[in-house]
């Protein structure tokens, strides 16, 4: 099951059923004689566990009997599941219906039907801001710039708490239109944009100038491992002495990935380990054979999860620079878990993680050994790959030629 950097049972409603407690219940002496079909046997337990239940169920019965209309039970259901996971107030823990379950999966495989935008949550201000706007998609087609906050899907309000709804109405069938609106500035933009079917690189990568390679990774996902693998070995090739790895504004994804990557650069070791409720903890160890190229990480305030993981695991282990501003605090995983159907599941916050000389990462982030502020008037930018008028960027490849040895 891998896990998830940015999503226990689904909820159990006991309908109508005939219940022996192996004769130690009360009231049941009628089943007790009229051992059918429709009788079953559990444990006390059990029995335990379904009469936490019993209250919603005895409201069920009233919907399904005197509602005024015929009542959609399935959705009910569902809608109690959510609540139950929405209970926990946590945003990255929640439930996928069927069709969100298959989204989910097709956006991890960079190929689906939507606009082509990414987004990054805030719980400080509760915002939801565009952080990249894919090339050659309807939102860049219709006017959508990075760094315009996301305010309304449709007739859903956007916050941090509403995202992945957003995310859900604007999939959907190719050609027909969603409608977003957006902040920018003061000022509310309302676009059209019709959905198409996009598909994510996950990887960029060029040379700069003075043998120095760089390589963007925007997601941790699909497989961005074997991509960012791929654009290493073609810039040892082209005989990079050096390397900055761009991780701005990427929101993290899968640890597997960042374990992946991570063993490009670690032969051995812990990349950072985690921590359940109940003390246990986890090593997310380094196995592969060591690429010694000299590394700079380059990160902002999005960078997020397994950005984090990446960064800060390097950082810690005096592998690699970091240049930029502080990351975005994310530190705790997720798991992503398929129920028994195969057609759903959910994403449950499991653990927390840790640097491996035990730094905490969670609301605190990652701090850059190298301070490099983008101007104000720079902020949401898109700069062509490489572009050195990016002043991070050209303060992470001025750190990475002084790495480079004669």
């Amino acid at each position: 099951m891998k896990k998830r950097i940015a999503v226990l049972c689904a909820l159990i409603v006991l309908l109508c059923g005939l219940l022996v407690l192996n004769g130690q219940a009360s009231g049941i002496s009628d089943f007790l004689s009229k051992k059918d079909s429709n009788t079953v046997t559990i444990t006390r337990e059990e029995y335990d566990r379904l009469q936490r239940y019993a209250q919603m169920d005895e409201i069920l019965k009233y919907v399904e009997e005197w509602y005024y209309e015929e009542p959609d039970v399935d959705k009910l259901i569902e809608n109690a599941t959510k609540g139950l996971l929405y209970g926990l107030e946590d945003p990255y823990t929640f439930y996928y219906n069927e069709a969100e379950w298959k989204e989910m999966w097709e956006d991890d495989e960079g190929k689906y039907g939507g606009i082509g935008i990414q987004m990054q949550g805030k719980t400080e201000d509760n915002s939801v801001t565009i952080t990249r706007v894919f090339k050659d998609t309807p939102a860049e087609r219709a006017g959508v710039k990075k760094g315009d906050r996301l305010v309304r899907v449709e007739d859903l309000e956007v916050n941090f708490y509403s995202m992945q709804n957003a995310v859900n109405i604007m999939r959907g069938t190719l050609g027909e239109n969603v409608e977003i609106e957006v902040l920018r500035g003061s000022e509310y933009i309302t676009f059209q944009v019709t959905r198409a079917e996009i598909v994510v690189n996950y990887v960029d990568y060029t040379m700069l100038e003075n043998q120095v390679g760089y390589i963007a990774l925007y997601d941790f996902a699909g497989e961005c491992q074997k991509e960012f693998a791929a654009a290493l070995d073609a810039l040892n090739a082209q005989g990079a002495k050096s390397l900055v790895v761009d991780l701005r504004d990427n929101p993290g994804g899968w640890v597997d990935a960042a374990q992946a990557i991570g063993d490009l650069f670690l032969n051995d070791g812990v990349l950072v380990y985690t921590e359940d409720r109940y003390g246990g903890r986890e090593d997310v160890t380094m196995t592969a054979g060591v690429d010694n190229i000299p590394l700079v990480l380059l990160v902002n305030g999005n960078s997020a999860s397994s950005s984090e993981i990446l960064s800060g695991g390097l950082q810690d282990r005096g592998r690699a620079t970091v240049v930029g501003t502080q990351t975005y605090g994310k530190g705790i995983l997720q798991a992503v878990i398929p129920l028994n159907n195969n057609k759903e599941g959910f994403q449950l916050t499991f653990a927390h993680y840790f640097l491996p000389s035990g730094k905490e990462v969670h609301k605190l982030g990652i701090t850059p050994d190298i301070i490099s502020e983008m101007p104000e008037e720079l902020v949401n930018e898109n700069f062509p790959l490489g572009d050195m008028s990016d002043p991070q960027l050209k303060t992470a490849w001025e750190t990475a030629k002084g790495m480079i040895q004669e």
